[in-house]
């Protein structure tokens, strides 16, 4: 199972909105082939499996980090394939939360005679594919809050310089995040201060650029904004209101912008409803590197899932220089957003804390 989450990984980026899968066959003790989904669209991790597979797979044991499906999608079944190839064994990582699935393709399995083991390195798989449970449960992105701080928790001086608080080994991993998501989204503050490009850039290979979405309530992005005019295979969305100038909603979509029109709430975008648009669009991740406005905004509504706080041992200080949540805030102690799930991993002189929101079963 080991081997097959491995596998797994190796479609990252490239199979949104399906799960990471991968499959190994094993038969007399040997590995007799490998497989795993490489791209959206494309074959299955027991289909791929079985084209490697070096030798006859009846009687062999199948290990697969998810639950094969059973129902016809981009391919056919993989539960059924499992039981013409003649496959004795299935080991399964984690059952399928597609409620087009759900334990479907087990009971396939079981009822043509196939002993199925379920549950191997579960919790392991499920935190490799926690943007497809949520996604695949609530048709709405999974959420990741990205922000990056000096020890003393400011994320610019009073200047508003924030190149750069981390470190080359922080930002290297930003990159790989925005490589595994399908969107990555800033408020029109972040567009112009910076006027970022929000690509994704790798040493070793180009990665995935994700789709741009920016966060402006009146449409005061530029024309001449790098997200615009960018040569990129993903799309810029510009996410606004019925308080936008028609004209200049025309002008960025003659730029190749699509534009989201969302209800206005509390004089902003409703992000929430901009959550589910995304959603219907098959954008089934969102990492947000916003500013410290819309990074409240964000928690206030509950779209966050996941905050990624990278610190730098660095210590600027001013009482008016930003900290990487703005907005009103809350009154009291006991309405603070509550963090669970806690991990700190190390990027050489940088910290970063992994958390949760503490806001239902998926976190």
């Amino acid at each position: 199972m080991k081997r097959a989450i491995e596998l797994s990984k190796l479609g990252v980026g490239h199979t949104n909105p399906n799960p990471l899968v991968g499959a190994v066959i094993v038969k007399d003790g040997r590995i007799i082939g490998e497989g795993y989904h490489a791209f959206y669209g494309g074959p299955h991790a027991e289909v791929n499996a079985f084209k490697n597979a070096s030798e006859d797979v009846k009687g062999a044991t199948m290990y697969v980090t998810l639950e094969p499906c059973s129902h016809y999608g981009k391919t056919p079944p993989c539960a059924n394939a499992i039981v013409e190839k003649g496959i004795s064994k299935v080991v399964v990582g984690m059952e399928d939360p597609n409620p087009l699935v759900a334990g479907r393709g087990i009971e396939i399995l079981r009822n043509n005679g196939i002993e199925v083991i379920t549950g191997v390195l579960e919790e392991e798989v499920k935190k490799l594919n926690e943007i497809f449970i949520k996604y695949i449960t609530t048709e709405t992105p999974f959420c990741i809050l990205k922000t990056a701080m000096t020890l003393d928790g400011k994320i610019a001086t009073v200047t508003g310089d924030s190149k750069w608080i981390t470190n080359q080994e922080s930002r290297k991993y930003v990159h790989q995040l925005r490589h595994r998501v399908a969107a990555i989204m800033v408020g029109i503050g972040t567009i112009l201060t910076d006027d970022p490009l929000l690509t994704t850039r790798l040493d070793e290979n180009k990665g995935v650029d994700p789709v741009r979405v920016i966060i402006d309530t009146y449409a005061r992005i530029p024309l001449e904004a790098k997200v615009l005019n960018l040569n990129s295979d993903a799309k810029t969305i510009v996410a606004t209101t019925e308080k936008a100038d028609k004209n200049k909603l025309k002008a960025l979509e003659e730029k190749g912008a699509e534009i989201i029109k969302t209800p206005i709430r509390d004089n902003k975008i409703d992000l929430a409803y901009l959550m589910k648009a995304l959603g219907e669009k098959k954008i089934d991740s969102v990492l947000l590197e916003g500013g410290s406005t819309l990074n409240y905004s964000a928690l206030n509504e509950g779209i966050v899932d996941k905050i990624l706080a990278f610190i730098a041992p660095k210590i600027i200080g001013g009482s008016n220089a930003k900290t990487p949540v703005g907005g009103e805030g809350k009154k009291y102690i006991k309405d603070a957003f509550i963090l669970d799930n806690i991990n700190i991993l190390r990027f050489d002189q940088d910290i970063m804390i992994e958390a949760y929101l503490t806001k239902g079963e998926l976190c």
